[in-house]
């Protein structure tokens, strides 16, 4: 439905995540693991996706200190798949079904393994500010005034621009508003200057979005199911990732991460900290502060 809304948004980021690719962490922090051990190189596929680059190199700090060398190739999609099913790669943390990567897994579902599904509730949305005065799309046409009759959109190409335009404006009679198609960086802009102002604002969003943990917002309902299904985030590993790594394979076959807490993870990284650029300290202080839910990844 969507051919990925993140793309631009990630931009920014994706110049850190390359740099910081194949960096080894520090071997006396973390979570007990004996970083004395040599237990070999995993290697792990990652987009430039918020939510990839916070969870790859979350198990990049994790894995480190259990004794791991642990590399992160990051591209587009087609070339990650590809090398996760050429043996390339170990693992990729970031699949979006049933939609979103339905055409690499018909393609390469053969030469690879999935390891489960971390979390199920990425979808797209409507957000507005919490004491927004509604809390559905059926109510945003007849309350267009009170924010200032605008959507405020991102990118022309994105999946999530063309389900608006096609889709839930015309379900939800929006015809009047003036759908704001821009880019998402610019979105956040307006959010955040909304949200200092007290101002109503409506906005294209999505789950996991680190927007979510910085400021106060909820989803407007809908009733119709306009803007889709919500898709699950799934782990995949390499044909022989088992065998080579079973240890690696069964946390990552166990991971589980909900949305509030992805979000925390995200937000600290990627926004709060966007430009320290070294995430390994920043992971580890959040590691702190989450530190019974890190442990229990490799329990």
């Amino acid at each position: 439905m969507k051919k990925r809304i993140l793309t631009a948004a990630l931009a920014a980021g994706a110049a850190t995540a390359l740099a910081l690719t194949g960096c080894s962490g520090d071997s006396d922090g973390g979570n007990g693991g004996d970083a004395g051990d040599d237990k070999g190189t995993v290697t792990f596929g990652m987009f430039n996706w918020d939510e990839d680059i916070a969870v790859t190199n979350l198990w990049k700090v994790i894995l480190e200190d259990q004794g791991y060398e642990v590399e992160i190739s990051a591209a587009d999609p087609g070339p990650v798949f590809a090398g996760l099913a050429k043996g390339d790669s170990d693992a990729v943390l970031d699949v979006w079904l049933p939609l979103t990567h339905k055409e690499y897994i018909d393609q390469y579902g053969d030469d690879i393994v999935e390891l489960g599904a971390w979390n199920e509730d990425a979808k797209l949305a409507i957000a507005v500010n919490a004491d927004a005065p509604i809390d559905s799309l059926a109510e945003l046409a007849d309350h267009a005034d009170e924010f200032d009759n605008r959507i405020v959109g991102i990118e022309a190409g994105a999946g999530e621009t063309g389900v608006v335009q096609d889709t839930t404006i015309p379900e939800y009679g929006l015809e009047d508003m003036d759908f704001v198609i821009s880019s998402t960086p610019a979105m956040l802009t307006e959010l955040d200057s909304a949200m200092k102002d007290g101002d109503n604002i409506a906005v294209t969003l999505w789950h996991p979005h680190w927007a979510y943990d910085a400021y106060d917002l909820k989803d407007l309902e809908d009733p119709e199911g306009a803007m889709g299904d919500a898709e699950g985030l799934y782990s995949y590993g390499s044909s022989s990732l088992k065998e080579d790594f079973p240890e690696v394979f069964e946390w990552l076959s166990g991971f589980k991460m909900d949305t509030d807490t992805l979000a925390s993870l995200e937000n600290v990284l990627l926004n709060e900290n966007k430009d320290e650029g070294e995430y390994e300290n920043i992971i580890r202080d959040w590691i702190k502060d989450n530190q019974e839910y890190v442990d229990g990844l490799t329990a």
